[in-house]
């Protein structure tokens, strides 16, 4: 939240040149306050675990949010209850004539697949048409992150040799006009889970995105758009502590190939309990995204998106 300071407080230029978001008296007085109406497309197969991944993140902030749930009509899920989606979910075609002041795009378990090879994809790719126009500020996570990025800008993935599984440092890059990592450590972990990535030299070359933070392992993590109205995070911060032992005990059980995950058990023994090392960056994220670039820009009316 930002600070509220008198008008013409002297600290207001020491705080502001060392990028503190201030809020002068005459705007906190003429702020109009309302809950912050988020849509979640949830394209994970297991939407009760990512529902509840991404609520808790939500939650943790002063700010008031409505929530609502989405999946695709053009793909039914098949492991989550019919009635579960029938209460508590909506289709693409009852809200988009709503308007949001931010989304949640998820990942989905169909990285290996070319795009348009996704049931899904053309719905997917009229829901990212659609939230230029009725969506102050889109969240991307994972394959969700992939698809935005070729469907926006053209920016293509990349089969892995190998599973990129495990907890990564990563490292911000600094730029002045960056409030999504703001308050993060030098170095912080993220979860990732996933068959494919993108590259860093296809980031840099668009003028239209910025590099936000990478790592020398996992590569990178997190790009927006210059007007960051639009992010795209390749790991899995909101991902619960035993997620990713889910994933590798299923694979395991199943036979298939897959490494222990990185920097996830103690000494990479998978008897031992797993270490949480990426909750308070998780926290973090989540907050300052919906702070900095939802509450603090969205208008009050959304119909002048």
């Amino acid at each position: 939240m930002p600070i509220k300071i008198p008008n013409n407080l002297p600290a207001a230029d020491i705080l502001e040149k060392e990028n503190i978001f201030v809020m002068y008296e005459d705007r906190a007085y003429t702020q109009d306050i309302r809950p912050l109406k988020i849509l979640i497309l949830n394209l994970m197969p297991t939407k009760i675990t990512t529902e509840t991944q991404l609520l808790r993140l939500l939650g943790n902030t002063p700010l008031q949010v409505e929530v609502d749930l989405m999946y695709t009509a053009s793909y039914l899920p098949t492991n989550t209850p019919v009635k579960h989606l029938t209460k508590f979910y909506e289709t693409f075609d009852s809200v988009k004539s709503h308007n949001y002041d931010g989304m949640i795009i998820t990942g989905a378990p169909v990285e290996q697949m070319p795009f348009e090879e996704v049931a899904y994809w053309p719905e997917l790719c009229e829901i990212m048409e659609w939230t230029k126009n009725h969506v102050y500020s889109t969240f991307h996570i994972c394959w969700g992150a992939q698809a935005g990025l070729y469907y926006h800008y053209g920016v293509p993935k990349y089969d892995l040799p190998q599973k990129m599984f495990g907890v990564f440092p990563h490292k911000r890059i600094f730029t002045a006009q960056d409030q999504l990592f703001r308050g993060f450590d030098d170095l912080f972990y993220v979860p990732h889970s996933r068959h494919t990535e993108i590259r860093r030299e296809d980031i840099v070359n668009k003028p239209q995105l910025q590099l936000l933070s990478e790592s020398c392992i996992s590569g990178v993590y997190a790009v927006t758009d210059l007007s960051g109205r639009q992010f795209f995070i390749t790991g899995h911060s909101e991902y619960d502590p035993l997620t990713l032992k889910g994933e590798y005990d299923r694979d395991v059980s199943q036979s298939l190939p897959i490494q222990v995950p990185q920097n996830y058990y103690p000494n990479d023994d998978p008897n031992q309990s797993p270490m949480v090392l990426w909750r308070s960056a998780a926290h973090l994220l989540f907050s300052n995204w919906l702070n900095y670039y939802v509450y603090q820009r969205t208008p009050y009316d959304l119909s002048y998106l």
